[in-house]
């Protein structure tokens, strides 16, 4: 009897090691030696165990009960965070469950380049799946919202700032949130330009480099080109923006400005006929563009003209500005 109860143990014994080393030898052999980047969502209130299967179905893992069990013996389980996360079968089961529980979501990559007007930008978002365009426009001309936010204009027009931004899926979207963390990143990005400045300053400096934004993409023109409207401002000149009338047009513009549009006193952005800068910025611009509106060159020149490859011919009279026009624009 006693040797049959001493073999019981032995037996039992040698259970348990075996048990121990497959548990051991299951959380930390991945389930495939291959990298195979997955995303997986995670959603608030989902129970550990459905987690574990998903993974499972997904190949992330090779016994989900495994799994289940680690979570269960190291209190993990509960310390799962909803979101959306980039795992990969090369990873051990253990390193799949510390990134769950850590949060480090997999995040979206959206680019806003310069230049984009408020519309361009909810339509950006919305084909990214991250806002609804009404809502987006409805909010980026709520000025007690943008109050909130420190902007004090019309609308939120040249404070959507240009940036790549690494967006999470679960908590960075819709068009509230997607505004908020645009403008904070614009007054994080230039708020050490401000000092002394108050807002009706800053919106001034906005609306002229939204111009400069528009005119050149020649980064060693952006400051000649503030010069420019800087001296025709001063001399209570028109400043003949071409992009303000596009602006001005909506999204509705055709792709071609005619006389008619250069004419048109009821656009109020139409800068061939109404004095000073437009009711609000054309776009928003990048950091280069605002230190441009800044800081811009010192000369006397008061047109330009494109010479067709990008760059410009910068003219100091009418007279020497005409013969640039026929050079470069009507071929004579």
């Amino acid at each position: 009897m006693k040797k049959a109860i001493f073999s019981f143990l032995i037996f039992f014994a040698l259970l348990l090691i075996s048990g121990a080393g497959y548990f051991y030898h299951s959380i930390t052999t991945p389930a495939s030696a291959k990298s195979l980047e997955t995303i997986v969502r995670i959603n608030h209130g989902q129970s550990f165990k459905s987690i574990a299967t998903q993974l499972h179905s997904k190949d992330l893992i090779r016994n989900e009960m495994v799994f289940y069990f680690l979570g269960r013996l190291t209190g993990q389980a509960r310390d799962v965070k909803a979101g959306h996360y980039q795992l990969d079968p090369s990873w051990s089961m253990v390193r799949i469950l510390d990134h769950l529980t850590i949060g480090r979501e997999a995040l979206n990559r959206i680019q806003i380049p310069e230049g984009l007007s408020w519309w361009q930008t909810g339509r950006l978002l919305e084909h990214e799946g991250l806002v609804d365009f009404e809502e987006f426009s409805r909010l980026v001309n709520d000025q007690d919202f943008l109050e909130g936010l420190g902007v004090h204009g019309k609308s939120a027009e040249g404070f959507l700032f240009p940036e790549t931004y690494y967006l999470s899926p679960t908590r960075d979207i819709g068009a509230r949130r997607l505004i908020s963390i645009m403008i904070g990143q614009f007054w994080k990005s230039t708020g050490h330009l401000w000092e002394q400045m108050d807002f009706d300053e800053v919106y001034q400096t906005i609306n002229l480099a939204s111009l400069v934004e528009k005119e050149t993409g020649i980064s060693a023109e952006r400051r000649i080109v503030s010069g420019v409207f800087h001296n025709r401002i001063q001399k209570n000149m028109l400043l003949q923006c071409d992009p303000t009338i596009i602006y001005g047009l909506g999204e509705e513009f055709e792709g071609r400005l005619r006389r008619s549009h250069l004419e048109d006193r009821d656009n109020p952005y139409n800068t061939y006929r109404h004095r000073g800068f437009p009711p609000t910025p054309i776009c928003s611009p990048g950091l280069a563009s605002i230190k441009a509106a800044l800081f811009p060159e010192e000369h006397n020149y008061l047109y330009f003209v494109s010479r067709n490859d990008g760059s410009h011919h910068f003219s100091k009279t009418l007279q020497e500005h005409n013969r640039a026009v026929n050079r470069y624009q009507r071929g004579r």
